[in-house]
């Protein structure tokens, strides 16, 4: 057991041993500078090359384009290193108390050199993570934030070049998922790790940290690449000179430009359509947001309890006013009383699906009580739940009867999509609904969070409301749609339940701006979970 304690002890030996000088001379630097603040450019070395939006996009198809991930192809406008991906992982692959001491470091890292920081991330982003972990955040969590941050123009000539290979320091099992799912780059060349048995050892492999002019030397041999994109810093210099055409991409791309994303890719140039993604943090977790956010933890715990009381033990209106007044604006648009008057049956809403707490949010919003009938709900949920909530069986016959049962003792909620969406997109509406009555009000339902997504697939799902409810900013925007029309159902206008489905999928399509798709349920579980997404009852 003491071997452990002196293995670390040597290796922040080995991490800091180099790193002192530098650091006492950025210190120095760094002082000197905050007092002689117009010196600062004279520091800054003009680049060698220009910069990539030079570069001509025409009869590229045939060449072949070598570039960083970290760098070129992901825009940053602040010194973070990799660090808010390496946060990414260390709380979703490991836990709040990994990504905890990862923070803590940052001020240490500080002062290291460059590799030396990346050193030192990799080992507590890393140390003891299983692999499968590592795995599931690299395609499920990170995919999302590196579209977030594509960088428009190395993009463009990315997209523009038919071969495509990627030389990069960081972890190669960050990335590879990302690049050849959404990039679809011909090979990756990244820096290995270590690992013992199914777990990693937060150590890297051979010689250390990948330095891409080596590998692309090794990898091409004499052959040069036609085009190398890299950043303005003098190492990757060396890494671009090596190709027939060199390109950097600017930091401060965003400077002088009408909006502060304007050097990002728009969602609709995205190269694949992110339809799904996993994992509890909304934002990118920078230095300073992770602080605020494992600040705001405990607070946000006694928010979310307080939020559960007021919508249980109020009444609805009261309730909604100190919800709003507690950071939750919830929204509704076009239900009124006379909407769901003289209908012969009691109403059945159908709900586009955002989070488990929709029915509540609707029954609350129209001011009744509702019953909700869903799928997979944990028995937590069950108990927090102000309305009552009744569990499917995925037996067609089974829940056909029992949803029928529930809409003659009142007004029913169902979600046909049978699962969350959090991006911009429906999932494909099974079709009983349509066979249960005629009485159909779809609601279109939006949602925002600040902080924590209310959503998981391979996560703790009994959390997923108390997690929404934990954002210190969120909203809730719900419109009401007129009942359908009686030629538009199965028993008025002898309509198949699929094309009602359809019907009412492609209204609330286009009532939220939402596109419409023909995934399900077990598409999205699958993707994201490798499973089929049922939730046992505890």
């Amino acid at each position: 057991m003491a071997v452990f304690p002196r293995f670390v002890l040597k290796l922040i030996h080995q991490l800091l041993a180099n790193s002192w000088y530098k650091a006492a001379k950025k210190v120095r630097q760094y002082g000197f500078l905050f007092t002689n603040p117009s010196l600062k450019t004279h520091n800054q070395q003009p680049s060698l090359y220009p910069h990539v939006s030079k570069c001509s996009l025409e009869n590229r198809a045939s060449q072949t384009l070598v570039c960083d991930l970290n760098g070129a192809l992901l825009s940053s406008s602040k010194n973070y290193s990799f660090f808010p991906y390496f946060m990414l992982v260390a709380f979703e692959g490991g836990s709040l108390f990994r990504a905890i001491i990862l923070l803590l470091s940052w001020p240490i890292l500080c002062l290291l050199d460059w590799d030396a920081k990346f050193k030192a991330m990799i080992f507590v982003s890393f140390c003891g993570l299983p692999t499968k972990n590592m795995a599931s955040v690299s395609s499920t969590v990170l995919p999302k934030f590196f579209l977030d941050n594509l960088n428009l123009h190395a993009f463009e000539v990315f997209q523009a070049t038919g071969s495509r290979i990627v030389f990069t320091s960081v972890p190669r099992v960050m990335v590879e998922g990302f690049l050849r799912n959404y990039l679809n780059v011909n090979d990756v060349i990244g820096t290995e790790l270590q690992t013992f048995g199914r777990y990693y050892t937060g150590l890297v492999s051979g010689n250390g940290l990948l330095v891409k002019h080596k590998a692309l030397i090794e990898y091409f041999g004499d052959k040069k690449p036609d085009i190398g994109i890299g950043s303005p810093k003098l190492h990757d210099h060396l890494f671009i000179s090596l190709c027939k055409e060199a390109y950097v991409v600017s930091k401060e791309d965003n400077k002088g430009q009408p909006t502060p994303t304007s050097s990002v890719i728009s969602r609709q140039n995205y190269p694949k359509p992110l339809i799904f993604h996993d994992g509890r943090l909304a934002f990118l977790p920078t230095p300073f947001a992770s602080v605020c956010t494992f600040l705001w933890i405990p607070f946000g715990v006694l928010l979310a309890i307080y939020r559960i009381c007021i919508g249980s033990f109020l009444p609805y209106k009261m309730g909604l006013f100190l919800s709003h007044w507690s950071g939750l604006r919830i929204t509704l648009k076009g239900y009124t009383e006379a909407s769901t008057e003289g209908t012969q049956n009691r109403v059945l809403f159908v709900c586009s699906h955002r989070t488990l707490l929709d029915p509540v949010v609707l029954s609350a919003s129209v001011g009744k009580p509702l019953v909700a009938a869903t799928y997979s709900v944990s028995r937590f949920s069950e108990i927090i739940s102000p309305i009552k909530t009744v569990r499917l069986t995925r037996d067609r016959e089974k829940d056909g009867a029992e949803m029928q049962k529930l809409l003659s003792e009142g007004d029913l909620v169902v979600c046909p999509e049978g699962t969350t969406c959090r991006e911009p997109y429906l999932l494909r509406f099974s079709p009983l609904f349509a066979e249960l009555s005629d009485e159909i009000v779809p609601v279109g339902v939006k949602t925002w969070v600040s902080m924590f997504y209310g959503t998981t697939a391979s996560g703790l799902k009994w959390l997923d409301p108390i997690m929404f409810l934990m954002n210190p900013r969120a909203s809730y925007d719900m419109v009401v749609l007129p009942k359908l029309p009686k030629e538009m159902t199965c028993g008025g206008g002898g309509k198949s339940s699929y094309e009602v489905a359809n019907y009412v999928q492609r209204q609330l399509g286009d009532v939220l701006g939402f596109e419409c798709t023909k995934l399900t349920r077990k598409d999205k579980y699958l993707m994201l979970a490798g499973n089929s997404g049922l939730v046992a009852p505890t």
